[in-house]
């Protein structure tokens, strides 16, 4: 008989599930939904308003959406839950929330649907800096050697300095959070009824790497004593990539239109599901996932300390291998706000006329200009800088404008910048240690920007193979439930029958490799006069006077 696994994507604005055929990966059906609340970033439901640095979901969304997609997919041709044979989902990390005893999130609960911090917090809540800086100062000062494998610095998008923003800013809320939970982990428990936390999401995000001892009540009651019980609110069951958390519950699988009982494999980080599904399970392979903003991940047969990156965790995402994590806080959210903000109507017009997108439209555009001719050079940190300088007080930089600056000229330059901020990850991983030998990209913009993906090749100067897999996080989510459901021995099988076969491959151009070499020396400038430099102490003032 014919297995099929589901797989489950959840995104910044949305939900994501292919329907895949586990014999060789084949998509059968797909199906997306948008989050009825979307990011909070001004106000809640009701209203109350947001300070500046947050952004907050409502969790019940989640839960719609998931019933929504994995009941249209079912309802497909070919749909039968009877070969269905498991169920695997990703999470945008570190998304993170409050949940009671009876894992009902407490912005749910009568009398804190008012409270912003009973709100699922997403990725890009970045008010949490000052509890970061508060870890990373007590880290270097006891000399914790976990530091060292989380680049050096504690982030604010990690678990614990929004743990702590809650404590000290709504302890009423901390008092009744029973377990403080990645939301992948909460859709989890609440398709099973088990306890438990990924491994994965608890290495890169929590800072516990099972090969090493992470940070312990003594170190959170040395940053303050407030923090001293923290531990007790995480899950002690730690569960790998690939494991069954648990079963579907009958009332789960009639929502879900499920046979109860099937396999539920433990949650994983979006953008590391992307690399079983881009066929990626030896050292040396680095795969850029770009969305609205990216990660750049490889693995390795060794654990480095290596300064600036997000983590590397041991069987972070194969088992066997240290994963390396490391990425940028604003991509796709860059052209974005371009877009919204500074493209004029003339601009807009024209692409309607044309019946194209309006991203479309500009990279055919800028397509027609040559690497530094329109005098620009930007810096992408329209959402600070995660890797290498992990300071989210850091803004965005556009150098060279004047009054004959087209708005093609712009996004091309920002193409640029986020190329360039690509190249610094990569250059850090092999300063240190790390081999990167090839690059492969998935995500939605590596799919539907050509002319960005030959703009970084020419930046890197070497090939880019794009996975033509649309849904390259949800397809992996559907590798790890094949895995939790028997259906293959190892990572390694699993990933060599269902992982995407084919690549669309990006050449470097002789003609732009050295006007972008040229161009790199010079953000290179820019980057650590800004980033590190006199020029930090403006970026940083600024940011606070917003």
């Amino acid at each position: 008989m014919t297995r099929y696994t589901i797989g489950v994507d959840f995104g910044t604005l949305s939900a994501r599930a292919v329907l895949v055929d586990a014999a060789d990966g084949r998509v059968i059906a797909e199906a997306e939904a948008t989050y009825a609340n979307g990011v909070m970033d001004a106000a809640l439901p009701d209203g109350t308003p947001l300070p500046k640095g947050w952004a907050l979901q409502q969790p019940q969304d989640y839960m719609d959406t998931l019933c929504k997609i994995v009941n249209e997919l079912m309802s497909c041709d070919g749909a039968d839950r009877e070969t269905v044979a498991g169920i695997g989902l990703d999470f945008t990390s570190c998304t993170v929330l409050p949940v009671n005893e009876d894992n009902v999130p407490l912005c749910l609960l009568d009398g804190f649907k008012a409270e912003k911090h009973a709100y699922a917090k997403l990725w890009k809540h970045h008010a949490a800096q000052a509890y970061a800086d508060k870890m990373t100062a007590a880290a270097r000062e006891r000399g914790e050697s976990w530091l060292d494998y989380f680049g050096g610095s504690v982030s604010c998008e990690a678990a614990l300095p929004k743990l702590m923003e809650l404590r000290v800013e709504a302890p009423e809320v901390y008092q009744n959070c029973h377990e403080w939970l990645e939301a992948g982990d909460w859709i989890v428990r609440s398709l099973t009824g088990c306890d438990g936390a990924s491994a994965c999401a608890a290495g890169f995000k929590r800072y516990r790497d099972p090969a090493s001892t992470g940070p312990e009540n003594d170190f959170f009651a040395a940053v303050d004593m407030r923090f001293a019980d923290m531990q007790c609110k995480h899950p002690s069951r730690l569960m790998s990539l690939g494991e069954t958390a648990g079963h579907l519950l009958p009332q789960m699988a009639e929502q879900l239109g499920l046979l109860p009982g099937i396999p539920v494999a433990s949650a994983v980080i979006d953008a590391h599901a992307c690399m079983p599904a881009a066929g990626i399970y030896t050292p040396g392979q680095l795969l850029m996932i770009m969305g609205t903003s990216a990660c750049h991940i490889l693995l390795s047969d060794e654990r480095i300390a290596v300064p600036g990156i997000s983590g590397a965790v041991t069987d972070g995402i194969i088992p066997g291998l240290c994963a390396y994590e490391a990425g940028q806080s604003c991509v796709g959210d860059m052209f974005s706000w371009f877009i919204k903000n500074c493209v004029g109507s003339s601009c807009l017009d024209e692409a309607k006329a044309q019946g194209i997108d309006i991203h479309e439209y500009l990279s055919a555009c800028a397509a027609r200009s040559s690497p530094g001719e329109s005098g620009l050079l930007a810096l992408d940190w329209f959402n600070g800088n995660r890797s290498t300088l992990n300071n989210f007080e850091l803004s965005g930089l556009i150098l060279g404008l004047s009054i004959h600056t087209r708005p093609e000229e712009i996004y091309r330059a920002l193409l640029e910048a986020a190329a360039y901020g690509s190249r610094m990850i990569i250059e850090n991983y092999r300063r240190n240690g790390i081999r990167v030998d090839e690059l492969y990209a998935t995500g939605g913009i590596s799919l539907k920007n050509p002319l960005m993906m030959q703009i970084y090749a020419d930046v890197m100067n070497m090939p880019i193979r794009v996975a033509d897999v649309p849904q390259g996080a949800a397809a992996g989510s559907a590798i790890y439930a094949a895995l939790a459901a028997g259906l293959y021995k190892n990572a390694g099988e699993a990933i060599r029958h269902m992982a995407c076969k084919s690549y669309t491959v990006y050449e470097p151009q002789s003609a732009n490799t050295a006007a972008y070499g040229e161009l790199y020396a010079r953000y290179e400038k820019l980057y650590s006069y800004f980033g590190t430099g006199a020029g930090r102490e403006l970026m940083e003032y600024l940011h606070r006077e917003k």
